[in-house]
């Protein structure tokens, strides 16, 4: 794939690039492209619809982009690929160990969140069907390709037990564990 097809359609071209920031809060962010050129705006709708509420900053990115009157905005998210190892310093927040690798063998569930403080670094969701609380490491959604997850979220989670309790390994959006069944 080329880093910038366009679509000759409607003008959208699609491009590859990585998360300058995103703030939830603010309900956007801007994506560098790979080839350079001014920042695309990437607004939480857009990210919405590929069903997630965030992305982390240095965050892999493929999306398509229309230039409009306030400058280049993303139309749709394809892909969202991790930060690259030591993008972010490790942090393990007490919590003793975080898997360094994901164990693709876990199943994914659909959990909600419950809260997630990102100034705490951590957070914790229910898996449907499960009364316990699954622990949700800021670490381990910057490695899922997420900054932040709201209260009430749908998520998948791979969940596998930690020295306290369950803890979550990956976050993916709750799209992926319906595809995964």
């Amino acid at each position: 794939m080329n880093e910038a097809d366009t679509d000759k359609g409607g003008g959208a071209t699609r491009v590859r690039g990585t998360v300058k920031w995103f703030d939830p809060s603010k309900g956007f962010g801007f994506v560098v492209a790979e080839t350079g050129g001014p920042d695309i705006l990437l607004h939480a709708n857009v990210l919405r619809n590929f069903g997630q509420s965030s992305v982390a900053d240095a965050a892999g990115i493929e999306i398509t982009v229309q230039e409009t009157s306030r400058g280049m905005q993303a139309l749709e998210v394809l892909v969202i690929e991790p930060p690259a190892a030591g993008a972010f310093e490790p942090d393990d927040g007490g919590e003793g160990r975080l898997a360094e690798e994901v164990d693709l063998s876990l199943p994914l569930e659909p959990a909600r969140v419950k809260w997630f403080d990102k100034v705490k670094g951590f957070g914790f969701a229910n898996v449907f069907g499960r009364s316990e609380d699954v622990f949700l490491h800021v670490e381990v959604l910057r490695r899922s390709g997420l900054a932040d997850l709201q209260p009430g979220e749908a998520v998948s989670l791979r969940v596998t037990d930690g020295a306290r309790g369950r803890m979550a390994t990956q976050v993916t959006s709750w799209e992926a564990a319906l595809k995964e069944d």
